[in-house]
């Protein structure tokens, strides 16, 4: 894909992307896709998976206790156990305020960790990394924020985001699906959104503006960036996701050059 090549313009020392469909086959990628970068946010979508995992496997309930009192794992995986960003502490009662939450992370991850008898890591590399074939990725510490990976290695969990193996897909349908609509919060890097939605671990696009994704990304586009400078978006109309990893943080360049290269890869996928 030509589009992919738009990286080399931007202002970072590396970078690397890929587009995936749904069964496995990559469309097109550019950049040293084995390289492992810092995925920073990233981390979550594929910590929510574990936690879904822990969920099917009967270890773990959704609805069930879990952070502050009040909360679930619902609302933590959701950004809407009401817990301040960086620190366990209580900011506004469970479900009426959307406030993006690394500590709520870490808590999920203190949380299935004491219901497996599993370090968190460990779990996520036995019920995610692992099956999926992701051999060069780790998540060694925080559950928000402390994965390392490649493009090869999550162009597999795109694949499986799209069409799931490791779970039942209605409980990726329910992931994807907006959790407590209408919440308002802040989009970090992009500022206040009214409604702030986000599904299980997944953020979704919807009308939010600005955005990380591109100006033709469908509403129902979900996925991830993190502030190392990376991210992961599925697009479902466009039937396809794309992965974009690089080591600089996220910043002005970031907001500039990321929604035209993904418009750009939009448009090649409808015309290819």
């Amino acid at each position: 894909m030509q589009s992919l090549a738009l990286i080399e313009n931007w202002p970072v020392p590396t970078a690397a992307a890929a587009v995936v469909r749904a069964d496995g086959t990559v469309v097109g990628s550019h950049g040293p896709t084995s390289h492992r970068f810092p995925l920073a946010s990233v981390t979550k979508p594929l910590a929510a998976y574990a936690v879904l995992v822990a969920y099917e496997e009967g270890a773990v309930e959704l609805d069930e206790p879990a952070g502050p009192e009040g909360s679930t794992v619902r609302h933590l995986l959701a950004h809407s156990s009401g817990l301040a960003a960086d620190e366990y502490r209580v900011t506004a009662p469970p479900g009426t305020r959307r406030i993006y939450s690394n500590a709520g992370f870490e808590a999920l991850g203190d949380h299935v960790a004491k219901a497996t008898d599993i370090p968190f890591g460990e779990y996520v590399r036995q019920a995610v990394f692992e099956p999926l074939g992701m051999t060069s990725t780790t998540l060694d510490g925080s559950p928000a924020r402390a994965a390392v990976s490649t493009v090869d290695d999550l162009v597999r969990f795109a694949a499986e985001l799209q069409a799931p193996r490791l779970l039942d897909p209605r409980t990726v349908l329910e992931a994807m699906t907006v959790v407590h609509p209408g919440l308002g919060g802040i989009l970090p890097g992009y500022g206040r959104q009214k409604n702030n939605d986000w599904g299980l671990g997944l953020e979704i696009r919807d009308g939010k503006s600005p955005h990380w994704t591109g100006g033709s990304s469908s509403p129902r586009t979900f996925g991830h960036f993190g502030v190392s400078g990376t991210f992961l978006w599925v697009d479902p109309d466009a039937e396809a996701a794309c992965v974009a990893l690089s080591d600089r943080d996220f910043g002005p360049w970031a907001i500039e050059a990321w929604p035209p290269f993904t418009d750009a890869v939009l448009a090649e996928l409808r015309t290819g």
